[in-house]
């Protein structure tokens, strides 16, 4: 509410009138609808306003009526600046009409399907005039709300996420949006019901969705979305995800879905390994990773011992032959020194060979210390793993020297453990053989997480009793480069490797 403006002007309202059924308005919208002065609407150049349909059995023959019709809808135009000029120019246009109004000390109360702040046209008025003139917002209740209401299932619970969707976005996004979310409301539907049929679909998420015309209002109409055809969608209509809190486990075959969390936190997980997880009914993995999955009502956690890989896949491919959806989570990229290999192998044999199996990709612990520290994967680069828990260390020291003689940059996995504290020493003094010792090193130990650390340091003073098996180490080439900088004030040391090699 805006007060800072001489009383000599009218008063400003954006009045929300809810989903369409009159007896749904708020007492305070009645009120100041009443009392107005003016009462302006949009409207199509048909005329017709739904806005004022509901508040009508309100209006008296007092009241100044401004009726505010676009110049498009859907249609194209010849306006120079096209659909959007035409659109600034009409909103100009209005907004200059109701400034008229409250001029000359007239209340104006604006009508707003819903509610007032929520994709709706009087925002448009708001923006042009709540700063020159008293402003009040009364709230209405959404499609949102209403939609809810009429299916009769909760639409969030618990720390559920809603996300609510213009379905005029591209599928691709919807999709993404869609699998990423608990539940879901997309509106503007209409010509844009084929496209987000198709996001749903694509998400995985098309047997969960529910559909509402006209919530509230005379042709309402409710069902499975699958079921509805396109043709007969008219704009008032939206998509709905409900909540997966007590929804029932999906029936029908199961299934194994590996996936990636990222090297740490949520802010690097995927918007398919958000749906994934999600969705599953169990989750299984090793203890550290499993307690990074939040925790669903019903989904059952089977956190087990990090040297149990074959065990623990055999065990999520057993949930999967009762037809359980499982999500087995790995640190970073699954593929990547990590349990897509053992779930697969299992899935190779005999009584496994039906299961389907898919693999989420994640971020890598390579990727993201890179991003920290600048771009020293800018250039060839081969990722070794350190541990000779499943390899003999002759392979390892043969592998170094190959790609240090390629000259390569390194990342170097799994480096250290408190049972495993002599190969990071053994694998630098190897490397030294190759590099100069002033080549730069990126040391990095828990990044995203709390106890972050990101340093450059030359080999030659690489210290193996500063790297555990939450370290990283990114060794540079003897083209990789590092650069001190001042950035915001502050000094800053960056290491990249040039994406030009030099000749010969």
């Amino acid at each position: 509410m805006s007060e800072q403006h001489p009383q000599t002007t009218g008063r400003l309202y954006g009045v929300g009138l809810g989903p369409g059924d009159p007896s749904l308005m708020t007492v305070r919208a009645v009120e100041v609808i009443t009392a107005a002065d003016v009462v302006a609407y949009h409207s199509a150049r048909h005329g017709r306003s739904i806005a004022r349909s509901i508040a009508e059995r309100h209006l008296r023959p007092g009241h100044i009526e401004e009726r505010l019709v676009y110049p498009v809808t859907t249609e194209t135009t010849d306006h120079p600046g096209g659909y959007r000029g035409a659109m600034e120019e009409f909103y100009e246009e209005a907004a200059a009409r109701l400034a008229a109004h409250l001029d000359a000390g007239r209340t104006v109360a604006v009508l707003a399907e819903g509610d007032p702040l929520f994709y709706s046209s009087y925002m448009h008025m708001h923006k042009r005039l709540a700063d020159r003139y008293p402003t009040e917002v009364i709230p209405g209740v959404t499609s949102v709300s209403a939609a809810a209401a009429r299916l009769g299932e909760p639409l969030v619970e618990g720390e559920e996420i809603l996300t609510i969707l213009p379905g005029t976005l591209p599928e691709e996004e919807l999709a993404a949006r869609l699998a990423a979310t608990d539940s879901a409301v997309v509106i503007k539907l209409g010509r844009t019901f084929p496209a987000v049929r198709g996001a749903l679909e694509r998400s995985g998420r098309l047997a969960e969705a529910r559909y509402v015309e006209r919530a509230t209002m005379s042709g309402e109409r409710t069902g499975r979305l699958a079921d509805v055809d396109p043709e007969s969608v008219p704009y008032f209509s939206v998509a709905v995800l409900p909540s997966r809190a007590d929804a029932a486990p999906r029936a029908g075959r199961g299934e194994v879905v590996v996936v990636g969390l990222g090297p740490a936190g949520p802010q690097w997980l995927t918007p398919e390994a958000r749906g994934e997880l999600a969705a599953a009914q169990d989750v299984v993995g090793y203890s550290t990773y499993v307690d990074r999955v939040p925790a669903r009502p019903g989904q059952r956690r089977h956190a087990s011992d990090n040297k149990v890989e074959s065990e623990r896949a055999e065990f999520a491919l057993d949930l999967a032959r009762q037809g359980r959806r499982v999500a087995v989570v790995s640190s970073g990229d699954p593929g990547v020194f990590a349990m897509a290999t053992a779930v697969l192998e299992v899935a190779s044999e005999g009584p496994y060979r039906d299961i389907p199996v898919r693999v989420v990709p994640g971020m890598t612990a390579a990727h993201a210390a890179a991003a920290r520290a600048g771009a020293p994967l800018g250039h060839d680069y081969a990722v070794i793993s350190l541990s000779d828990r499943l390899k003999p260390w002759e392979v390892i020291a043969e592998r170094l020297r190959s790609a240090a003689s390629a000259d390569l940059v390194l990342a170097l996995y799994n480096p250290g453990s408190r049972s495993r504290v002599w190969q990071v020493g053994k694998a630098r003094d190897l490397l030294l053989e190759f590099r100069a010792p002033d080549t730069p090193v990126v040391v990095a130990r828990d990044v995203g997480g709390p106890s972050e650390s990101v340093r450059i340091v030359p080999l030659g003073e690489l210290d193996p009793a500063e790297v555990d098996m939450r370290t990283i180490l990114l060794v540079g080439s003897t083209q990789t480069r590092v650069a001190h900088r001042t950035a915001d004030g502050s000094p800053e040391k960056i290491v990249w490797t040039p994406r030009r090699y030099p000749e010969g």
